[in-house]
């Protein structure tokens, strides 16, 4: 044949199973080093649990601030959200400056990248920076080629990204006890299983649970 019939079909990407959820100092310090608006875009993605092509998709007419909800259709799924907004990210997204255009986007500067070809892989390198700037995470080369690696080789997978934001949303919900329902209906989660590929338990809460256990001798 002259011509790969499949050529033109976009490649799945699995989803990586050595993502992790940041720690509760890990969020604060990429915080610290992020601006105004990518500081809301993290705020987003963790009080949320969403990922970033919908945090930066929304609009205006996506928010109420008189009930703190926000309403969205997930671009991966179709799901329609409403999730309730957290005080940190309410009294954010209030300070911001207000707009009678209810199409007006909530993120101005990163919503232009929402639905370009190639947009939110260059949103998710401006979040490695942040990554680097506070200090977890080496500075990527230019090229592979630099590093001794084809321009074809796969870059290797970092365990964190600002997906792990959604890990950290998941794992956060079940460790407060929130119900495995309402913790699959406020990150979008289709299936149990998905959403306990992004639960991740820390080392004090499984002492703690270990340490209700009975004791069996006297």
């Amino acid at each position: 044949m002259a011509d790969n019939p499949a050529a033109k079909v976009t490649a799945l990407r699995a989803e990586s199973g050595t993502r992790r959820a940041f720690t509760l100092p890990e969020v604060k310090s990429i915080l610290a080093n992020a601006s105004t608006e990518w500081r809301g875009m993290i705020l987003a993605g963790f009080y949320t649990g969403q990922r970033l092509k919908d945090i930066v998709s929304q609009t205006w007419a996506n928010v109420d601030l008189s009930e703190a909800q926000i309403t969205l259709i997930t671009s991966k799924t179709g799901r329609r959200q409403i999730i309730p907004l957290a005080k940190p990210l309410l009294d954010y997204l209030e300070k911001l400056p207000a707009s009678d255009n209810p199409t007006a986007p909530i993120f101005p500067g990163a919503y232009p990248l929402a639905t370009r070809a190639g947009g939110i892989a260059m949103l998710s390198r401006q979040f490695h920076g942040i990554l680097v700037a506070a200090g977890m995470a080496k500075a990527r080369l230019a090229n592979h080629g630099s590093a001794g690696k084809g321009r074809d080789t796969a870059r290797e997978t970092s365990e964190i990204s600002f997906h792990s934001l959604r890990h950290t949303a998941t794992s956060l919900l079940k460790r407060a006890g929130v119900p495995e329902a309402v913790a699959r209906d406020l990150s979008g989660h289709e299936s149990a299983e998905i959403s306990r590929h992004y639960t991740h338990i820390d080392e004090d809460t499984k002492r703690r649970a270990i340490a209700k256990l009975p004791g069996l001798f006297a």
